[in-house]
C-alpha cells in the first residue's frame, strides 16, 4: 500500500531534504524514524530535494508498507523524530500516486525584514532601501519564459531546465517585512534563491527590468545574482490532483 506523508521541519540542522554521504538529511531522519516503527525498510520518495537550511511549512513524501499502518501513526512518529520534524497526516493513495511526479504545483516562500528585528530568525535581513513596485515588474517578467538555466544550481542531473512559473509576487507583510511568493510546476536546484537574489538587485537600482530580461535569455547562471540565505526560505505548498488519492 501506498502513502502520501504530509510533514514540516526546519531545515536549520539538515544537510537539506535528500540523503547526504557527508551529513544528517530530513529524509534519512524519516527513514529510521519509519523503519522503526514500522518494522521493516522503509524508504520515503519526497515532492523535492530542499537545498541545506531551507524550511519547509509543507513537504510531502510518499512511502509503501504492506503491513496495516499502527493506529495514530502521525503521533507516535512526532513522539519518536526531533522536534524540528513534525508529521501532520498520512493518507492513502493510489499505487501510481509519486509524491513528485505526481505534483502539479509547488509553492515557496522568501521573507525580507528591513530592519534588525530579534522575532524573525526565519527572515532575510536587507537594510538596503528596496523598491517593491518595481521588484514585482521584473518578477512578471518571469512568466513571459519557461527557460530557467540562469537560475539553476550548475552541473546538476536534470533531463531540462524548463518550468513553467504560475505565480511571483511581493507582499508586504508588516511594516518590516516583506513576502515573496513563487508558485511553479516545478523547480530547479538554488532557482528560488537565485531568482530572489537577482531581483534585489532590481530593488536596489543596479539592475534594469531589460538588464533582468537579458540575464534570463542569456541561460548562464554566472550573469544572475548571488543566491539569497536559506534559512528565510519556506516549502509551503504542494498540489496533486483529487484522483491520486483514494476515497
Amino acid at each position: 500500500m501506498r502513502y502520501f506523508l504530509y510533514l514540516s521541519y526546519d531545515g536549520a540542522c539538515y544537510h537539506g531534504w535528500q540523503v547526504q554521504p557527508n551529513g544528517i538529511s530530513v529524509q534519512e531522519v524519516l527513514n529510521k524514524a519509519l523503519t522503526t516503527l514500522l518494522r521493516h525498510p522503509v524508504e520515503v520518495t519526497g515532492a523535492g530535494r530542499t537545498d541545506a537550511g531551507v524550511n519547509a511549512g509543507m513537504m510531502v513524501a510518499h512511502f509503501e508498507t504492506d503491513a496495516p499502518l499502527p493506529p495514530n501513526l502521525p503521533y507516535r512518529l512526532n513522539k519518536f523524530l526531533p522536534a524540528d520534524i513534525a508529521v501532520q497526516k498520512i493518507v492513502p493513495v493510489k499505487a501510481d500516486a509519486h509524491a513528485r511526479f505526481s505534483a502539479t504545483s509547488r509553492t515557496y516562500h522568501y521573507y525580507i525584514i528591513t530592519e534588525k528585528s530579534p522575532f524573525e530568525p526565519y527572515a532575510y535581513r536587507y537594510p538596503q532601501p528596496l523598491d517593491f513596485e518595481l521588484m514585482n515588474e521584473a518578477a512578471r517578467v518571469l512568466f513571459e519564459y519557461t527557460d530557467f538555466t540562469s537560475f539553476s544550481k550548475l552541473h546538476t542531473d536534470v533531463k531540462t531546465n524548463n518550468c513553467r512559473i504560475m505565480e511571483a509576487r511581493w507582499t508586504q507583510v508588516s511594516s518590516v517585512k516583506w513576502q515573496f511568493t513563487i508558485t511553479a510546476d516545478r523547480f530547479l536546484r538554488n532557482m528560488v534563491r537565485a531568482i530572489v537574489g537577482t531581483l534585489l538587485d532590481v530593488g536596489r537600482s543596479v539592475l534594469t527590468i531589460d538588464g533582468f530580461r537579458n540575464i534570463i535569455e542569456q541561460k548562464d547562471r554566472c550573469s544572475a545574482g548571488t543566491s539569497v540565505p536559506a534559512g528565510a526560505l519556506f516549502l509551503d505548498n504542494v498540489s496533486y490532483p483529487e484522483d491520486v488519492f483514494l476515497t
